[in-house]
């Protein structure tokens, strides 16, 4: 079975971490979710289509969110089209648990009400909306997973976990963070990846939205004690950095997945728990994060 990966052109023609990867089956395509063009060739003679392309980083959407409308939701419609175009089997569609907004209730399965608080949120769930009514008016065969807060080796610095732990590894005297109140549900990401997995082969998950997360609520301080125990340090005074922290109506304070129906349709479970999958990703950074640079990353 041969793979084709869809790239991000640029100048550089830096492929990121698939530069890594040496596999005669795999094919790299340079393009941009953007292009029709791009898209059509990269998924024309595929079975299986994962669409993971997205803007993610949620500061940086409140300074473009043209962008981010351009490329979460412009670029699912050419990748929905593509798909409906070459009548591929299977499109495993990527959201994320901040369509929900602060939780109402806890755990959220998938019938929590969505609220995005944020540019970035507001683009992913339009995007969901439109990968059902592909689903409902062309048939076109979709699972969409919504992940929780997914972690582990090879993530951005400018993920919280990399940053507290990149801190806590190398970092002297200071802790720059954000909000260290807020509660997420961290799923390492092979268990995640093990969902996506699973997606592309059940017949029942056609047309479904399914939560992954643990089921499990941790503080970013909680998080932060964890981590510097792991160093065998003590967490320093923490200095809170204004570009870290959401507009007030907009921050997020509570996500917790309930992943039952993930696990009636796929039999998906977490396997690998918070602390093991925190210390595999404490060993990436000691291996790969410039220690200079441990004090710079802006989430």
């Amino acid at each position: 079975m041969r793979v084709r990966a869809l790239v991000h052109y640029n100048s550089r023609r830096d492929l990121g971490h698939l530069r890594n990867v040496s596999s005669s089956k795999l094919e790299v395509v340079l393009g941009d979710v953007r292009d029709h063009g791009s898209i059509s060739q990269a998924v024309e003679g595929c079975s299986t289509v994962f669409h993971l392309a997205a803007l993610i980083a949620i500061p940086y959407s409140y300074q473009a969110p043209s962008s981010f409308v351009d490329t979460n939701i412009r670029g699912t419609l050419n990748v929905l089209e593509a798909c409906r175009r070459y009548k591929v089997s299977r499109l495993i569609h990527t959201s994320t648990s901040e369509v929900y907004g602060t939780a109402q209730y806890v755990p959220m399965d998938e019938k929590h009400p969505i609220q995005p608080q944020s540019p970035y949120a507001a683009s992913k769930a339009s995007a969901d909306l439109l990968v059902d009514s592909y689903y409902r008016s062309f048939g076109v065969p979709v699972v969409t997973i919504r992940p929780f807060n997914t972690f582990g080796p090879r993530q951005s610095m400018r993920a919280v976990i990399p940053s507290i732990l990149a801190q806590a590894a190398f970092g002297k005297g200071r802790l720059v963070l954000g909000r260290v109140d807020t509660v997420r549900d961290f799923n390492f990401v092979k268990d995640t990846v093990e969902a996506f997995a699973l997606a592309a082969q059940s017949e029942k998950a056609l047309g479904q939205v399914l939560n992954i997360g643990t089921g499990i609520g941790l503080t970013i301080s909680e998080v932060t004690t964890l981590g510097y125990r792991l160093c065998h340090k003590k967490p320093p005074r923490v200095v809170q950095d204004s570009q870290r922290l959401r507009p007030e109506k907009s921050e997020v304070l509570r996500l917790i997945c309930n992943a039952n129906r993930a696990r009636q349709i796929l039999g998906w479970k977490p396997q690998i728990s918070f602390e093991r999958g925190l210390n595999l990703t404490l060993q990436y950074v000691r291996r790969h994060v410039n220690p200079k640079e441990a004090q710079d990353f802006v989430l």
